[in-house]
């Protein structure tokens, strides 16, 4: 039986207005990776800010007992001191330095007082740099390499600050699958190795083959915890822990209405926006139905993100040709406000940066995209901007103190659905939905699955970009397969399935090969 390296005992966080943690206990053992479930807002977090010392000691109530002794953290740097390292799903690395000055940023490894001795940074880095298989040279550039790379930096960092407890708040969010099993088996060698893990992830499949234990967090309290030895761990049972009932379907049943021809795009290229002799988006033509939810299937770097951009008022590319035509007609978008005039509405996949105003409030951000909707003679009517606030926040079920709450301090899922209501609120005939749910959990998934099939169900065209194959799968009516910028592939629904999705990339693969 391993030693206990942590225990947190009764941890309770108030915010304004909501109680973030309530009486929370979790219990790590030395030497295991422990994960932390739960749906978005439930507090696992929160919980975890605790912890490092970026919620102070004083801010909650409750003890962190690490290694026997009780720790009161007033800074992260007091629980680094005493080798506990979180990583945040943000990656906190800054992309114009090298990967050794990241590494050692805030840690700097000195000759003499404030000389920074280069050559042990380097030759440091590049020993750290083994340790997780990475041989890139430690003064490539952060911005300079992928971000299943830059998550290898990030644990980097860690071992340079000789970690015990690292926390890994959704590390696999941005990868692929072949990233994500190589950070996964990664922190199976660093356990070999002695040290603690402690993983938040929505992914209940990566959670179930690496972890020894998974404490469930709802709503702020710890529900259970399940141990890999005693405990039959099964997906449906952790689900059952997080929402509180049995999700037996994992996506909301839709009879298909599909009508005519809504949009299409013909022969589309696109060219890189930094290097105009590289062609991104190759020949592309596709169409969605009235009524349709179309799938665009393919591998990371596939060319999905770029194709929807390019259309969506050529938001991406330069050099771009081809034609969009909506109900029959020719249509020119040369602007994201062209797109939007035309009926078209596209949710990014990166909420944070591109799809909302982190430090404005829900209200303004709803509003966001049909300002003329609410406003008379260009002056914005604020009671009607409250009342239709007020009304998506109750139709889409976000979750939030009140629409005056800042999307910043949303869960995820809740930041998601705003982002969707921004754009329903638009009225728009076509949605571009790029990775609608990606880093939120499977309850959040399932109401907006539904959102979709009601939109679908009104007549609206949907398509929707996805990394997971399954929701490709159970949400579609139709599946384009991308590979390298090309089509490579168009299924329906009753021929769609993992194996001829990736038969069609890999015989383009051989194909171009």
């Amino acid at each position: 039986m391993s030693d206990t390296i942590l225990e947190m005992r009764n941890i309770t966080k108030l915010f304004p207005g909501v109680k973030a943690l309530d009486n929370v206990n979790l219990k790590v053992k030395e030497h295991e990776i422990h994960a932390l479930v739960g749906e978005n807002g439930a507090g696992k977090s929160t919980l975890m800010n605790v912890l490092s010392g970026v919620y102070p000691a004083g801010s909650y109530t409750g003890d962190i007992v690490y290694k026997g002794d009780v720790c009161e953290f007033k800074t992260i740097k007091d629980s680094e001191k005493k080798g506990i390292v979180i990583i945040h799903q943000e990656l906190a690395l800054v992309p114009y330095l090298s990967i050794a000055e990241n590494v050692f940023l805030g840690n700097e490894q000195q000759s003499g007082k404030g000389v920074i001795n280069w050559d042990l940074t380097r030759n440091r880095t590049i020993e750290l740099l083994k340790k997780v298989r990475l041989t890139d040279h430690p003064d490539t550039k952060i911005k300079d390499i992928g971000v299943g790379k830059q998550q290898l930096v990030e644990i980097v960092k860690a071992l340079a600050k000789d970690v015990k407890l690292l926390i890994l708040d959704e590390p696999t969010a941005a990868l692929n699958e072949e990233d994500s099993d190589n950070l996964l088996n990664l922190l199976l060698e660093l356990k070999d190795h002695g040290i603690t893990s402690i993983i938040i992830s929505h992914k209940l499949n990566e959670v179930t083959k690496v972890a020894d234990e998974i404490t469930v967090i709802r709503d702020g309290a710890t529900i259970e915890t399940l141990n890999k030895e005693t405990d039959e761990i099964t997906e449906d049972r952790i689900i059952k822990g997080m929402v509180g009932r049995e999700l037996t379907d994992r996506f909301p049943g839709r009879e298909s209405h599909i009508g005519d021809v809504m949009f299409e795009v013909k022969d589309w290229n696109v060219f890189d926006p930094m290097d105009s002799e590289k062609k991104v988006i190759n020949n592309v033509n596709l169409k969605v139905n009235r009524g349709e939810v179309v799938g665009i299937a393919g591998l990371m770097g596939a060319g999905r993100t770029e194709l929807a951009m390019s259309v969506f008022g050529r938001s991406y590319g330069q050099h771009i040709s081809g034609t969009t035509v909506k109900d029959g007609e020719e249509i020119h978008m040369k602007s994201v406000s062209d797109a939007i005039k035309n009926g078209l509405a596209y949710v990014t996949e990166d909420r944070k940066t591109a799809g909302l105003i982190l430090m404005d409030d829900i209200k303004n951000n709803i509003s966001l995209t049909a300002l003329d909707k609410i406003s008379r003679n260009q002056v914005i009517d604020k009671n009607k901007e409250i009342r239709v606030g007020e009304e998506y926040r109750n139709k889409m079920n976000i979750k939030s103190s009140s629409i005056l709450q800042k999307t910043g301090n949303l869960s995820g899922g809740n930041q998601q659905k705003v982002v969707l209501s921004k754009w329903i609120f638009s009225e728009p005939d076509i949605l571009i939905l790029d990775e609608p749910t990606r880093g939120i959990d499977v309850g959040a998934k399932y109401e907006i699955y539904t959102i979709i099939n009601q939109l679908a169900a009104e007549g609206k065209s949907i398509i929707m970009i996805s990394s997971e194959l399954p929701e490709i799968l159970g949400m579609c009516d139709r599946v384009y397969v991308m590979n390298e910028g090309n089509i490579v592939g168009e299924l329906d629904r009753k021929e769609a399935s993992q194996e001829s999705i990736m038969k069609c990339i890999m015989q383009n693969k051989r194909e171009s090969a």
